[in-house]
């Protein structure tokens, strides 16, 4: 198990049976990097991940 798994299974528990948006999600990666900015790079591939997870990759 890594380190973020522990972060990642408190998501799930607190909030697995919430609905919410990408815009919803959106807003509130951009309040954690103004309040983060040393993880603004991390976060923005993340996002970007996120974005592009249903492209087809050769």
């Amino acid at each position: 198990m890594y380190f973020t798994d522990r972060g990642i299974e408190e998501l799930e528990s607190r909030r697995g049976d919430e609905e919410v948006t990408v815009a919803w999600i959106a807003e509130q990666l951009r309040t954690f990097v103004d309040l983060n900015p040393e993880f603004e790079t991390p976060i923005e591939r993340f996002a970007t991940w996120l974005a592009r997870e249903d492209d087809d990759f050769e």
